[in-house]
């Protein structure tokens, strides 16, 4: 009997263990170094680093700092994406927090810095073409150092700090002080060491910026009550590399995707065209979907525009709803891709015009591009040896050697676009142009023979 009871009891104790355990699950907390200079491949692998944390809802987010700055437009995108997070947000200053370094720091709610770290002087500099400093004129500098403030307050701001001792990390002329002592003199730029940025202001006394000085990583979870949390630490990977290159050259990659899609509907069967056409559509989502930007639903939208426009130019006579839906659908994909998102979320952070100009521009510059390719390709590369060697299977599987078609005239029984059929006499045969587009029942005549590659161009041309 005794037995039986001490069993049970073992058996419910077990079972409880094992409830209280999925209830209280390890917490899991995110470090996200920020180490030597900042650049846009670092925005990659926050965007990715924090959405991996809201998705896995972690506990906290951690910012390892140790950098003397670097690109304003990348800072810019990580307090962005700090702004956009529910989860709780930490800077731990290793050894300097300089320039854009400082900017991401003040936009997370926590600030805890190592013993002789420093943090501050975030004022814009423009870097020259072998890595110096450049001198900018004084109308530049003024306009570059508005901006830079007007970011460092946002962050601040976002980050519960104080405003002016942010904007007084940006401009010299602003003279900092705290209970009655001047920490920033005018002409100079306000860097706070640890124990500066720690020193308790106000009259509740809280921290000045900094909420204590910590050995490490480990001495700040202990100290927020984190120490058992599982650590996943984020590196730079190469395809986050990868997605860098993509996204600098995502318009030229939307202008040859866009011109040999449309180039490959033009030309009978299946070739070069289509393959480098979608090779860089989908080098294009894969490296915006890398960054976090574009989603599955991107890429679908995508197909179902190039399907409506296949289906309006082929099947559905004339250019109308189908054909102008297919068009919005690639321009919205296109768009979005290169739009922030919410992490987890298909939505763009914002609808405001700031946002859409830059994802609109390059969209709409593609376009353009694309439309000039089509126009060259279609002008010039028939009347090259390769373009006719690539045809010359696609034109028709029946050699056709009689040299006396040259001159025949007859009728186009389908668009030729540049390829299709046509009518001579009772003759149907396979032609194709020298790029132009010829509607069908156009008068056409034959102007060249190569083996199976008939050219015609109609009649009205002579």
């Amino acid at each position: 009997m005794i037995r039986k009871i001490l069993f049970s009891l073992f058996t419910l104790f077990t079972i409880c263990s094992v409830q209280a355990q999925k209830n209280n699950p390890t917490p899991i907390v995110y470090i996200i170094p920020i180490k030597k200079m900042i650049e846009p491949a670092l925005l990659y692998v926050v965007r990715r680093g924090v959405d991996e944390a809201t998705r896995e809802n972690a506990a906290a987010i951690i910012f390892e700092m140790d950098t003397p700055g670097g690109a304003v437009n990348a800072a810019e995108g990580i307090v962005n994406a700090i702004t956009q997070t529910e989860i709780p947000t930490y800077t731990f200053v290793e050894n300097d927090a300089f320039s854009a370094g400082a900017i991401i720091a003040l936009a997370t709610e926590h600030i805890y810095m190592a013993q002789g770290s420093v943090i501050g002087a975030a004022t814009p500099m423009m870097m020259g073409p072998t890595g110096g400093i450049k001198e900018m004129p004084k109308e530049v500098q003024e306009k570059m150092t508005s901006a830079v403030a007007a970011l460092v307050r946002s962050a601040a701001e976002q980050g519960k700090h104080d405003k002016q001792l942010a904007e007084a990390m940006v401009r010299a002329d602003i003279e900092y002080s705290i209970n009655g002592t001047v920490i920033s003199e005018k002409g100079r730029l306000l860097t706070l060491t640890n124990e500066e940025a720690s020193q308790l202001v106000g009259e509740d006394q809280h921290p000045l910026l900094s909420e204590g000085t910590v050995k490490d990583i480990d001495a700040l979870l202990e100290t927020i009550g984190l120490s058992n949390a599982e650590k996943r630490i984020l590196k730079i990977t190469s395809t986050e590399k990868l997605a860098r290159l993509i996204a600098g050259i995502a318009p030229i990659l939307m202008m040859i995707g866009l011109g040999g899609i449309w180039l490959e509907i033009k030309t009978p069967g299946f070739g070069i065209f289509g393959i480098a056409g979608i090779t860089c559509l989908l080098l294009f989502f894969f490296g915006h979907h890398i960054a976090g930007l574009a989603g599955m639903e991107d890429i679908l939208l995508f197909i179902l525009g190039i399907a409506l426009l296949i289906v309006e130019i082929f099947i559905i006579p004339g250019f109308g709803v189908v054909g102008i839906g297919g068009l919005l659908l690639i321009f919205f994909s296109l768009i979005n891709a290169m739009m922030e998102h919410v992490p987890g979320k298909w939505r763009p952070i914002s609808f405001s015009i700031e946002s859409f100009s830059g994802p609109l521009l390059k969209v709409a510059l593609s376009f353009l591009g694309s439309l000039a390719l089509v126009f060259i390709v279609g002008k010039f590369l028939p009347k090259t040896k390769m373009f006719k060697n690539i045809t010359l299977d696609s034109i028709s599987s029946k050699p056709i050697e009689d040299r006396g078609l040259i001159g025949k005239t007859g009728v186009a029984h389908s668009d030729l676009r540049p390829g299709g059929t046509a009518y001579f006499s009772s003759q149907k045969m396979d032609v194709v142009t020298l790029g132009d587009y010829i509607h069908s029942e156009t008068p056409v005549r034959i102007v060249e023979v190569h083996g199976n590659r008939i050219v015609v161009e109609t009649i009205s041309q002579k």
